[in-house]
């Protein structure tokens, strides 16, 4: 079995992404399964489109994509991701700034994952790390890829599974900011997605936990 496990660079005004940095402290064999790494970019269509690429070259059974949401004190496992591009005051790495407009034409209102979401959260909760599932990916670049990835497998590659991991702040990043700002040691979050990657290997059906939101 092989899994690819895809980070962005940085974006914004920060100069890390902890989450391309702790996609490349994982370890190269997780649970028997090969770990292929790749860094993409933080442009709508970009990233998705090197994503396909490394598909067809890499041939995975799994892709699980990783994107920062800075604010959020916890890993948050993606349930769906929406078919909208629209975030007009904050431009991804070439200015772009999409108000609005479908990601594809032909795509699902909204796709999705495919990976045992519940199992990679409850592996996270069973090694002491702070997680949960989210229902929203936002509309930025991360659901851009998340949508994109999910579009191409049902298109092109439906025996292969998908998903989309958001994760927090690195420590370092907090730094500056205001003291309310959550973050998590980039070592905790690398631990983190091994436990996802584990789980997304080991469970072909997900497992029954508690989850779901109110608000």
């Amino acid at each position: 079995m092989k899994v690819l496990v895809t980070g962005f660079q940085p974006f914004g005004t920060d100069t890390m992404n902890p989450a391309y940095e702790a996609v490349k402290l994982l370890p190269n064999e997780i649970a028997g399964a090969e770990v292929v790494k790749i860094e993409i970019p933080v442009v709508y269509y970009k990233g998705a489109n090197i994503i396909e690429e490394a598909i067809e070259r890499e041939k995975p059974d799994i892709v699980i994509s990783v994107g920062q949401a800075g604010g959020r004190a916890a890993m948050t496992v993606e349930r769906v991701a929406i078919n909208l591009a629209e975030c007009p005051n904050f431009a991804d790495n070439e200015g772009n700034t999409p108000d609005g407009r479908r990601i594809q034409e032909d795509g699902k209102d909204a796709y999705f994952a495919t990976v045992p979401v519940k199992a990679m959260v409850k592996n996270m909760h069973d090694h002491g790390i702070p997680s949960a599932i989210s229902y929203s990916a936002g509309t930025y670049v991360c659901n851009d890829v998340m949508y994109n990835l999910l579009y191409i497998l049902d298109k092109k590659y439906p025996g292969v599974k998908g998903g989309f991991i958001h994760v927090p702040f690195d420590t370092k990043q907090a730094i500056g900011r205001p003291i309310t700002t959550p973050s998590m040691p980039i070592g905790t979050i690398a631990e983190a997605l091994r436990c996802c990657v584990e789980a997304a290997v080991e469970n072909k059906d997900d497992v029954v936990i508690e989850c779901g939101t109110t608000h």
